[in-house]
Formats: structure tokens, sequence, C-alpha cells
């Protein structure tokens, strides 16, 4: 298998794995510090399938951390097909989460004109934001995935 950027045990796949995870707790912070996020499914939603994405990120990102400290090559085919799963389940699962966060946005607090409170909707907006920043992420996570998994 090819070793280019992004690939497990690089210092830029440590980094991608890191901002998935930073970006991630972003839109969980920002949605739970509003007091009737849980009114709405789809933000619900959005907060269970961050915090898979935390999980999952973290725990990458502690994998490649180790194989980068102990000059290890993640490269074995099991390892590599088992992020590929990992990574597009992730990616699908977040983006769905950021789009219907999104759409429930744009719905309810500019066509229904129904967001009495600022501070709140700026909240939901951030967090949907910071959502598809995590979004963005894991997909170039899941492309390199991917392609390390088609070169061997």
């Amino acid at each position: 298998m090819k070793d280019f950027p992004g690939t497990p045990g690089t210092l830029t796949a440590l980094a991608l794995r890191l901002s998935q995870c930073i970006f991630a707790v972003g839109s969980i912070a920002a949605m739970g510090t509003t007091s009737s996020f849980y009114n709405f499914t789809a933000f619900c939603y959005l907060i269970a399938s961050m915090g898979l994405q935390v999980i999952w990120s973290f725990v990458l990102a502690l994998l490649d951390a180790y194989a980068l400290v102990r000059k290890k090559v993640l490269h074995n085919s099991v390892l590599v097909s088992l992020f590929v799963v990992g990574d597009w389940v992730t990616a699908t699962l977040s983006l769905a989460a950021a789009s219907s966060s999104a759409g429930i946005t744009v719905l309810y607090f500019n066509d229904v004109g129904s967001c009495k409170f600022g501070e709140e909707c700026q909240k939901y907006q951030i967090s949907v934001a910071l959502a598809f920043l995590s979004w963005f992420t894991i997909l170039i996570s899941s492309l390199i995935m991917l392609w390390l998994l088609a070169a061997r």
C-alpha cells in the first residue's frame, strides 16, 4: 500500500482526526447550551451523531498518535477496511444530521419566524455550521481511506 498524506499513522491523519473531534465537540457544546434543543428531533439526532463522531475520531486519533510515536505503519488490509466502513458510516450519519438540523433551523427560524430568542438561534446556527465542518473533515478522511484501500 502506498504512503501518502492522510493515511493512518501520518501527521495529516492525526490533524484530520483531531479537527473532526474538535468540530463535533463544538457542535455538541453549542447545541447543548441552548434551553430547548430537545424539542426538535433533528437537533437530538445531531447531538447523537456528533457524539458518535467524537468517539470514532478520538479513538482513531489515539491510534494515529500511537503509530506516529512508535513509527508503525497502519496499512493492514483488515484495519484499513474497518477504517473505511467506520468513516463512511460516520460521514453519512454526520451529513444526515447536519442537513436535517440545517433544514429545521431555516424552516423554524427564518421561514416561520418563530425564533424569538436571538442568542439561541445563533447557537443553533453555529452548531449546524460546526457539524458541517466536522462532516467535511470526515469526508476527506473517508476518501483517503477508500483511496488507500483501492491502492492495495
